[in-house]
């Protein structure tokens, strides 16, 4: 009787042991590895987004095992290894279902490491702000307000170097190689150059008010939608209530605009 008393204490002792050792290895395993979340240039409400993941290991001699960082109730990644006072580049999906100014929250450090028994994790607070912009939904409204209506909506003739040939002239200096119109030179005592037209797109304003949609989610949705198909074609600029933002083309400006879409009511 003594005897299996004993073996059982040593069976327990031992158990206790391992599951002591296993969780302190556990518990150092995740300790100071620090996430870092970039966002991407553009997010919108309802779709996924990627963001960058910059997982630094703090721990200048021992390697961490198993990290799994995720975002309560949207994405999570793994990272099998990351070496001592190494720093890795991942990938996290997440998505915001509202527009806005949103925050990532808590990130959730974890790892099974060693024996897969248990899991230890420690959470993280992101302050990460991002702006979420309203889900682009197809418009069929293409005019989206007016084109023709307001001043400088015409299209615009300049010179270039794109549009159809519209003369010769001489050669004033300031023209590139390619524009010399190397027969008709010859021909010459002077060198002359090709005029070309340049033809750019009318501006289009998005008044919100006359999208169609029956709340305004719907017509940020579609303005949103207007806004990424032809920002990068021809100038284009907002309407909100009594201000309007002047049109423009190009990446930077439609962040603008759709940044005013994101926070509209916000304020």
């Amino acid at each position: 009787m003594n005897t299996g008393n004993n073996l059982l204490f040593l069976v327990v002792s031992a158990l206790l042991a391992f599951m002591a050792a296993t969780g302190y290895a556990g518990m150092f395993n995740i300790k100071g590895v620090i996430p870092e979340l970039l966002p991407p240039d553009e997010i919108f409400a309802g779709t996924p987004a990627r963001f960058k993941v910059l997982l630094r290991n703090k721990k200048r001699y021992l390697p961490s095992f198993l990290i799994r960082l995720s975002v309560a109730g949207n994405g999570e990644t793994l990272l099998p290894f990351v070496g001592s006072a190494e720093k890795l580049e991942s990938t996290l999906t997440l998505s915001f279902p509202e527009r806005g100014r949103q925050t990532v929250g808590l990130i959730s450090v974890s790892s099974p490491f060693p024996v897969n028994f248990f899991t230890r994790y420690w959470n993280y607070a992101d302050a990460t702000t991002c702006i979420v912009y309203p889900r682009p939904l197809p418009s069929g409204d293409d005019g989206a307000g007016d084109d023709a209506a307001r001043p400088g909506s015409r299209t615009k003739e300049i010179h270039g170097q794109d549009g159809e040939l519209e003369g010769i002239r001489e050669y004033s200096g300031a023209e590139p190689l390619r524009a010399i119109h190397w027969k008709l030179s010859a021909r010459s005592e002077e060198l002359l150059v090709k005029e070309f037209g340049s033809r750019s797109a009318p501006p289009l304003i998005i008044r919100l008010e006359s999208l169609a949609g029956t709340d305004i989610e719907e017509k940020l949705s579609h303005a949103a939608w207007l806004i990424k198909q032809r920002v990068m074609e021809q100038p284009v600029g907002l309407e909100l209530d009594d201000r309007i933002i002047q049109p423009a083309s190009g990446r930077r400006h439609a962040s603008l605009l759709l940044t005013e879409l994101a926070l509209y009511g916000h304020h």
